[in-house]
């Protein structure tokens, strides 16, 4: 429920209800944490529950919840997997690694785009920022095993360059941008691929909601294409004709099925 309101609470009509519903699901998760027996539905709820209080803009909370120690962790799976190794079952020490790996990569391409998104050092420094988020996703090729990771991150490219004046580079990743979000990845949901060939039972079993994405399609659609309308970023090219090009493209989309 409090992930339901989480991804809907925009709809709400004003920034008043807006907050009050973001409050609602922060109360969600604070019980969740506090009750779940479940160690691992805490630790997410505990994430979600920051989350909250980083869009209501409470920073001081955040640290407070999340204490300085939140970075000093471990991943477990390593020693899982050796252990089930030891015991003579090579096929799940391979799955828990693949699950180790999979969440590896997907926390660093998040680290990444905020690392991008952080950045105020000029061109050269903004450049390897994101030749490096790009280099891991496409040795982990997520424009098709993680469209969800790609969308913001080409996005996130497009803005930085934006921002530098940059305008030829900030189109190429708007046209990525949208290349990918009119492109056949639809309907959009988690899964594993030929790499990551034993993960598909682990999502549909561990997340809370499942392999498929908590709102509508269509209004996954139509913030796309809100994305490149409503950012500020793109106001200073936003009556150019291939600016007007994609986002054309994009409401067309939207029309989609």
């Amino acid at each position: 429920m409090g992930i339901l309101l989480v991804n809907h609470f925009m709809l709400a009509g004003s920034p008043e209800k807006s907050e009050q519903i973001l409050e609602e699901a922060r109360e969600l998760f604070s019980r969740v944490k506090t009750e779940a027996e479940d160690p691992n539905l805490g630790k997410e709820a505990l994430q979600m529950e920051a989350y909250c209080l980083l869009i209501l803009k409470r920073p001081e909370e955040i640290l407070e919840l999340l204490g300085e120690d939140a970075i000093i962790t471990n991943p477990a799976e390593p020693v899982l997997a050796s252990a089930y190794q030891l015991l003579g079952n090579a096929s799940e020490a391979e799955r828990i690694l693949q699950i180790g790996i999979y969440k590896e990569v997907v926390a660093l391409c998040n680290v990444l785009s905020s690392y991008m998104n952080l950045c105020t050092g000029g061109a050269e420094e903004f450049e390897e920022i994101c030749s490096r988020f790009l280099a891991v996703a496409q040795a982990f090729q997520l424009e098709k095993l993680h469209p969800g990771i790609m969308l913001p991150g080409y996005l996130m490219i497009a803005q930085g360059w934006a921002v530098r004046k940059e305008w030829e580079k900030t189109f190429e990743f708007l046209e990525k941008y949208t290349e990918l979000a009119t492109g056949d990845i639809y309907p959009l949901q988690l899964h594993g691929d030929s790499f990551f060939h034993k993960l598909d039972s682990w999502q549909e079993e561990s997340l809370p909601l499942g392999v498929q994405p908590p709102r509508n399609v269509s209004l996954i659609r139509c913030s796309m294409t809100q994305a490149l309308t409503d950012s500020p970023a793109f106001q200073e090219i936003s009556e150019e004709f291939r600016f007007g090009k994609l986002v054309s493209r994009l409401k067309k989309n939207e029309e989609e099925q």
